[in-house]
Formats: C-alpha cells, structure tokens, sequence
C-alpha cells in the first residue's frame, strides 16, 4: 500500500487538524462508550469525557515509549469490561470501585512492563517463529471480522430511544422461579430507515475515498459521518413536523442537557470528573482482600489482551511496511501501552488498548503521520472540557457510525488476509493453522475461568500457535 503522508512526514497545519479530526472520531465512539456499559451495570457515575481525556494521555506516553514511530491511537479497551465489573462487585462504595479501577490498571501494565523487561533480553525472534505470517494474518482478520456484528447491529438503530418494560423470569439461588420487570431502551426509528441512513453514510465514505480528490481520500470519515448526519437530521425533522416516531433518527437529549439549567459557563467548558478524584475516599476502605480480588480480575486479562497487542502492531507495521516489533522495537511498543493504561485509568478508570479503528484509519486514508495521532491526543485532551462536543459525539445515531465502521472494520479484516497473500494455502499444514484460526474466531470460541474471559481472538491465535506447532515439523511438499 502506497502511503500518502508516512509516519515521520509532515503534513500542512491545516490539513493536520482535519485529520487529527477524523482519527479522533474513528476512535471516540468506543472510547466514550466503555464507561457508559461499566454505569448502566453498576450503577456507578464514571466519566465519558475522563475517559477521553485518559486516552489522550495514553496516546501521548505511548507516543513518547515507541520513539513516535507507531501511528496509533489508544482507547478504552473494552477486554477489561468484565474486570472493573469485579472493582464494584460485593457492595462496594464507589469510591472504593474508583480507586479499584486505578490499582487493576496498575496491575495490567505491570503484566506489560514484565513481559516488556523479558522481550528487551530474548528479543522477539522466538515470537515471529511461533506467529509467522500464517498465524497472525487471519487472526487480524478475525479482529476485524469479530467487530462485524456491532457495525451491521448499529446499522439498524436510530440514536432516539424510549423505555419500555418488559416481564422478564428470574430465578433465585433457590430455583424459585419469579417475575419481574426490566426497562429496556429500545430504538423508536424504523430499522429500515436508519439502514438507508447508515448505507448512505458508507456510500460516501467509499465515494470520497475512491474518487475524490486529493483532500477528499484523505478525509472521508469526517465528511461521511457528517454527510450521515445530515441525512439522519433531514428525517428527524420531517419526524417531529409529521409526528413519526419511524422517521426521528437524530437524538437531541445531549444538546438540550446542556441548556437544561439555563446557559453559563458550564454549557460550553466543564472538567471532566476525573477517576482519581473520586478514589481519595476509598484509600480508608481498602482491604488485602479487596486488592486481591482485583489482581485476579486484571493479570490474566492483561496476558490475553497481549495477544491482541502483538496482532494490532503487526497489522500497522504491513500497513506502513516497517516491523514495528523491531523498531522500535516489542519491548517500547508493550511500555507504552501498559503505562499509557496506567496513566489513562488513573484519569478516565478504563485501561487502554490500541485501537482497530485507529488502523483502518491509517489503512483506508493511506496517513500514517504520527503527528496526526499525536494531535488527536492533544485533541482528546482539550476536548473532554468541551461540552457542545461531546453532546455532538453522543448526539450521532448509531446507524451514523454503523456505516462508517463497516468500512474501518472490513479493512482491519482485508489487511490481515494480505499477511497470508504470499502464504502457500496448497499446503495442509498451512490451510489447516488459516481455517482453525478463522473458525474459531468467527465461530465465537471464548472461555471463562470465573471472572477471566479468554475472547474469542485469544482463543483463535493461541489454537492457531499450537496448530502451527504441531505442524512444523511436516515435511509436505
């Protein structure tokens, strides 16, 4: 792939804040979600915008450890869900849950600086021969064909929602089998226009990207979510004028919570409530018990999601044809993301990961200028104090971004099927390592340990490892 802007170039001052722009609304949607998922499960008030701003950081001392040489962003992973479940679990105050949050993230990127000290002195040939190419390449593909469903699942719903109460079987450690009502959000708009929206939305994306001009492939994201947008408002319009719930598409609620106690100040700036503020109380609360409970649901996590660290880094590295596990090397590229967890958590509560989103970005602009990245973490700082924009981010129906992450998502599964263009699937040992992999990830294979869940991803690429093991010793012509 022929790049437009590589890593060290430098692209106008202009230009870099658009593209700074796009990078930063591929990845805002999952970072900003992730405490969303974490309030509505246990009941708890973490920040979206902290989150943000916990990225930012992240992004800045990833960039800082791998010596600016790997285009990526981080966001809030969501392989730690289930993890800061665990830091609220048992009755908890929130308090303690916070701080809870901080001391996991330690302990994840504490997993990362070890293997870090222990790749800096075996070097990583020892892991391009247990993950060549036949190994990694679909198990990239299977990150991106794994996100499939939430792409396609968004395409059908509109960002206006209403409550509705369902009864719903319950049954007691008992086996007493009761009834009891649950609140669902469910989409008011009808599936079908919001899929019309969403495939507008990728028509766009693919038309700028492929006959647009200069400007224009460089920054289809941006004019395809706004093109989106617009389309979505036009419907919500006709909706509220005609009284038609099936056509209100566009959610106003963020923009009029921020009117909701007449304009100040704090319509336009507000500081985020950051995670660390809120664990001051829960230093007195802490136990050995506690922080035990949460080193058994952080450490092993933090080995799983390695697995996808080193699939992530080296989808980029065939993207901007430079072995990043090299140069600068596996060592600097796990420092970063493990500090930059511990920085980001301390901040927003979420560990950090590198983002998918963020590759296919560089992937389908074909810019992989690091000063893009790096600006979009400034960016991501400075806008978790602007309020209008984040209600702007909230306010984006989900078929929007649906549209827009069928693109993102397809070309994190196409470059990993590249990895394997030059692999001999004529062979058996080689067609059955491909085809485990893909299966597995596809298929959904997971495993839990209690609280630890091995994603499907994990469980593909470490099948795929022992397959290819296995099978190493062929000698298949």
């Amino acid at each position: 792939m022929k790049l437009v802007y590589g890593v060290n170039d430098k692209p106008k001052f202009g230009q870099l804040i658009i593209f700074a722009f796009q990078q930063l609304l591929s990845i805002m949607t999952a970072t900003l979600v992730v405490p969303v998922i974490i309030n509505g499960t246990c009941g708890t008030t973490m920040s979206s915008a902290a989150a943000l701003f916990g990225a930012g950081i992240g992004t800045l001392i990833y960039l800082a450890f791998t010596k600016r040489k790997s285009p990526v962003f981080l966001g809030s992973s969501f392989a730690f869900i289930n993890s800061m479940i665990a830091a609220f679990a048992g009755g908890v105050s929130m308090s303690l849950g916070f701080l809870g949050l901080i001391i996991g993230a330690f302990f994840a990127g504490l997993v990362y600086v070890i293997i870090a000290i222990i790749v800096k002195f075996a070097g990583v040939n020892w892991l391009n021969k247990i993950m060549p190419a036949v190994v990694i390449g679909p198990t990239v593909a299977i990150i991106g064909l794994s996100l499939a469903g939430n792409a396609v699942g968004d395409l059908a719903k509109g960002g206006v929602t209403k409550a509705v109460i369902e009864p719903v079987i319950q049954k007691s450690e008992e086996g007493i089998a009761t009834l009891a009502e649950v609140t669902n959000f469910v989409p008011v708009a009808n599936p079908l226009i919001a899929v019309l929206c969403g495939i507008i939305t990728l028509l766009i994306v693919i038309l700028c990207s492929t006959y647009g001009n200069k400007t224009m492939k460089l920054i289809p994201f941006i004019i395809g979510i706004l093109g989106g947008y617009a389309v979505c408002a036009i419907f919500t319009v006709i909706g509220h004028v005609a009284q038609l719930d099936a056509l209100k598409l566009l959610n106003i609620e963020p923009f009029k919570a921020l009117v909701a106690n007449g304009i100040s100040l704090n319509t336009f700036f507000t500081v985020p409530e950051f995670t660390f503020l809120g664990a001051f109380d829960g230093i007195k609360e802490i136990t050995p018990a506690y922080i035990s409970t949460i080193a058994v649901a952080y450490i092993p996590v933090a080995f799983v999601v390695f697995a996808e660290h080193i699939a992530d880094h080296k989808n980029i590295s065939s993207i901007i044809e430079a072995d990043l596990l090299n140069d600068p090397g596996l060592h600097r590229t796990l420092l970063g993301d493990g500090v930059g967890s511990m920085f980001g958590a301390f901040f927003g509560g979420c560990p950090n990961t590198t983002y998918g989103e963020s590759v296919g970005c560089v992937a389908i602009t074909r810019n992989a200028s690091v000063r893009t990245i790096m600006l979009a973490a400034i960016l991501s700082i400075l806008i978790a104090f602007v309020a209008p924009f984040i209600a702007f981010v909230n306010s984006i129906p989900p078929c929007v971004m649906g549209g827009v992450c069928m693109a993102l998502y397809g070309f994190i599964a196409v470059s990993g099927l590249k990895m394997i263009q030059k692999v001999d699937l004529n062979q058996n040992k080689n067609l059955f390592v491909v085809s485990a992999i893909l299966i597995a990830g596809i298929g959904g294979l997971e495993l839990r340990f209690g609280q630890i869940l091995i994603t499907p991803i994990a469980c593909a690429l470490i099948l795929g490892i022992i397959i290819n093991l296995v099978l190493s010793k062929s000698k298949e012509e």
